[in-house]
């Protein structure tokens, strides 16, 4: 018989996992007409074991999606794994296994983990990104965006991690060296398939503003990444050619002041420009060393302003001024047309690259009230003001004259209205084995040819067979080799693998319909459980993955899959969890392992510390005494129902009417009980309120138990099923195991949420406290109803206010309803 000391956590979480499993508890389908919540943590890469950031993470999507269900929703709540990708390749290269063994084991592995966790997620929609089973979808909505002209290929020059073997994003190279490996990325020039994501920027800044329940944060870093802006296009000739050098400005009011041109170092203009002739060699040398510190450096970073004359000149077409041509350091290809008109004495670049090379410095916008002297100035002037030496614009307002000279420009045909996106075409090629192959194929004759959809999917070489060759795919002779599906003549397969970004950029639509065989997306299933209600996840993800989805979501709507415009409704993003004052990671040797707590406290335990220590925005400050503290905790709650299993025989109601004052104390205390966790819960899921009230809630009942006799059966009975409700999304096999202890057929998890009663909750006594000229001089109990005359003539009447009052009059009393009185004498 288990003893009442101490609960026996190991038996309890062991038979409720099996139970929840054998019953299939969490398995959910589609009830239109029933309201849906779809709750999704971010899925895991499959690293072999789980770590504290999971749990923590995991265990706030859990009690959301618990609580919900408690509510009477119908909660999709699915888990998966996101399983291609560089570190599992490189990880079974060392143990000279296949990536597809490694990456089995390993998910094998954590999924136990995850489900001696108690986690409510329904294990029949679980997929995988490395099963063709899903990537033959992808390759599918590949060939779709392709014949949509949503997919292009081009040579480029690319970020590549040479350890990695890999071309890089631009979103992935960080401070100039690999996400992944952090070795240093470097330039180079290739062919990339590259999704038109840029297609996108408007309605993907746009929405934005739907987005109202995401972090602020997270909506401005989309936003300045997307980067909108709005100015002129124009067109400056290339003196002695053909060509032209088009610039976007958001400046038009200092056309009048350029006195050099600027080019990024990828401009294709500048090899045209200095081919044979004397400066041929210093800025192929520049762009060289300039291309290898941009990969470096990165983009907010200030760098010293450098640059190297091409020898070319244009002409300013308002002007007719010949304008010097340099390749400069601090221009961004990637911004604009990557060509910069510098105009020095307002652009700070400008005016710091001018003084290091002696370039004119000419003020035409004079600041209200100032007059810049070009000879004087020490950094450049930004403040709008009035146009000098600027034609026929002269002693014009700057901002009014931005319209009049892009419409100047516009009527000459040398110029136009025009916006331009920070954002960059998303370039999807990867030159490595283990991710989705992409489904096309290259032929003399025929050129660029899609994978017939009948053939798909296209299946990574040995992946099914046990030790089965894993190298990069451009390294397989028998995988490239192929027939085209056009001409049946020899042609050779694409080797390049999609970058796993794309795998999650659309897995939450996949969760609607795992097992569909004939499409991508069950059109019906995703119009019923989409968009998801709760996304759950790192804010290192705010760029990448939720840009990309976002993306990925509005294609998918094109494309006839989805009804919606955006994917995640609400987002949660987690703190990290910290220990010595910095993240838990293995290079810092602070990992705590969640098997060695789940092992010595149960994961209840494990999972109430990491919702109660901190909110979960919050980073959470690890503390092995909090893990102490969460334990005994339960054993109190364990041991206090124990010790009152007769009260549950009682079913009666509460007769609040016929209570006395002790039981009515726990009475009030346990609807105030609900109210505080239900809104802690509604309120940016602070878990760790609602905790700490459910805490103060056995504090008040053990104190009242003190004198037993008195409380009423029905109370106690009303309190600690209360209890057990209320923490049951936080700890639930705990939970589940005391309802059914104390006498109840039906598990928790079909239980409704609790509803406080609001009169059961009004406290029938406050406190006031009063003041003399803003100094506490007594306190009062008072009747929680009564109302200010009645409470300014107590706080008259009290002894101790009328001996420091005197028969002055008060000049005016204030009070604040239920909580003081300030008598101004």
């Amino acid at each position: 018989m288990q003893t009442t000391d101490r609960y026996d956590f190991k038996t309890i979480e062991r038979k409720w996992q099996e139970r929840w499993e054998r019953d299939k508890t969490f398995k959910v389908d589609a009830q239109p007409g029933r309201e849906k919540y779809y709750v999704l943590e971010m899925f895991p890469y499959p690293s072999g074991r789980i770590h504290m950031g999971h749990v923590r993470n995991y265990s706030i999507g859990d009690v959301i999606a618990r609580y919900k269900r408690m509510q009477g929703l119908n909660v999709l709540h699915p888990m998966g794994w996101d399983a291609f990708g560089l570190p599992a390749e490189n990880a079974a290269m060392k143990r000279g296994i296949h990536p597809a063994a490694w990456t089995g084991d390993n998910i094998a592995y954590m999924r136990t983990q995850l489900k001696a966790m108690g986690l409510s997620y329904d294990w029949d929609r679980e997929l995988a990104t490395c099963s063709p089973d899903y990537y033959r979808w992808e390759q599918r909505l590949f060939l779709q965006m392709l014949e949509r002209g949503l997919i292009y290929r081009k040579e480029t020059t690319v970020n590549w991690c040479n350890d990695c073997q890999t071309v890089l994003a631009r979103e992935q190279v960080i401070d100039g060296a690999c996400w992944r490996c952090d070795q240093p990325v470097l330039p180079k020039v290739m062919h990339g398939w590259f999704f038109r994501i840029t297609d996108y920027a408007e309605e993907l800044l746009a929405d934005l503003d739907q987005l109202t329940g995401w972090p602020e944060k997270v909506v401005t870093m989309q936003r300045n990444w997307i980067g909108k802006s709005t100015g002129l296009a124009c067109d400056f000739p290339v003196e002695g050619c053909d060509e032209t050098i088009t610039i976007f400005t958001t400046r038009p009011d200092t056309i009048f002041g350029v006195s050099f041109m600027s080019l990024a170092v990828e401009h294709p203009l500048l090899r045209t420009l200095t081919a044979g002739t004397p400066q041929e060699a210093a800025v192929q040398a520049f762009i060289e060393q300039t291309l290898i510190d941009k990969q470096r450096a990165s983009l907010e970073e200030e760098q010293e302003k450098r640059g190297v004359f091409t020898g070319a000149y244009c002409r300013n077409p308002f002007t007719g001024e010949r304008v010097p041509v340099y390749a400069a350091n601090f221009v961004l290809m990637e911004y604009g047309t990557g060509a910069v008109m510098a105009v020095p004495a307002h652009d700070q670049r400008d005016f710091e690259f001018a003084r290091s090379y002696g370039l004119p410095v000419r003020v035409v916008v004079q600041p209200e009230g100032a007059t810049l002297d070009p000879e004087a100035m020490t950094e450049a002037s930004v403040m709008p003001g009035v146009l000098v030496d600027s034609g026929p614009f002269s002693s014009m307002d700057s901002i009014a004259a931005q319209a009049a000279i892009i419409a100047h420009a516009e009527a000459q045909g040398f110029g136009r209205a025009h916006v331009t996106y920070r954002l960059r075409d998303w370039g999807i090629s990867r030159q490595r084995y283990w991710g989705a192959p992409i489904p096309v194929i290259h032929c003399d004759d025929c050129g660029i040819v899609p994978v017939p959809e009948g053939d798909l999917p296209v299946l990574l070489p040995g992946a099914g067979e046990s030790g089965g060759s894993h190298q990069p795919l451009h390294q397989q002779a028998d995988f490239i080799a192929t027939t085209c599906p056009q001409c049946g003549r020899p042609a050779r397969r694409e080797t390049d693998t999609l970058d796993t970004f794309v795998e999650s950029s659309w897995y939450f639509a996949r969760y609607t319909c795992p097992d569909l065989t004939t499409a991508p997306i069950d059109c019906q299933a995703a119009r019923y459980w989409l968009p998801v209600d709760q996304y759950i996840g790192g804010v290192e993800h705010a760029i990448l993955h939720l840009l990309y989805s976002r993306f990925f979501t509005k294609m998918l709507r094109d494309l006839g899959y989805l009804e919606v415009d955006e994917p995640f409704t609400n987002l949660l993003t987690q703190g990290m969890v910290i220990k010595d004052g910095a993240k838990m990671s293995k290079s810092k040797g602070n990992v705590v392992d969640p098997n060695d707590l789940i092992e010595q406290y149960g994961a209840d335990t494990v999972r109430l510390f990491s919702l109660f220590a901190a909110p979960p925005e919050r980073d959470l400050e690890w503390n092995a005494q909090g893990v102490e503290g969460a334990s005994r905790f339960l054993n109190r709650v364990f041991r206090m129902v124990h010790q009152h299993l007769d009260c549950f025989a009682d079913s009666r109601p509460v007769a609040a009417a016929e209570l006395d004052d002790l039981s009515r104390q726990l009475h009030r205390k346990t609807h105030q009980t609900i109210r505080r966790v239900t809104e802690s819960i509604e309120s940016n899921f602070h878990f760790n309120t609602a905790i700490s009230g459910v805490m103060e809630l056995v504090n008040t009942a053990v104190s009242v138990l003190a004198d037993e006799a008195r409380i009423d059966r029905a109370v106690l009975r009303q309190t600690l099923e209360t209890v057990l409700t209320l923490l049951f999304p936080m700890v639930p096999h705990f939970s589940e195991e005391l309802w059914e202890l104390s006498g109840h057929g039906q598990q928790l998890n079909a239980v409704s949420w609790p509803r406080f009663d609001a009169e059961a909750a009004r406290e029938e006594e406050v406190t006031v406290v009063v003041q003399v000229n803003g100094k506490v001089r007594t306190k009062l109990t008072v009747a929680a109803d009564i109302d200010d005359a009645a409470l300014k003539q107590l706080a008259l009447n009290d002894e101790k206010i009328a001996r420091l009052v005197e028969d002055r009059e008060p000049k005016k009393i204030i009070v604040v309803q239920r909580k003081l009185v300030n008598i101004v004498v």
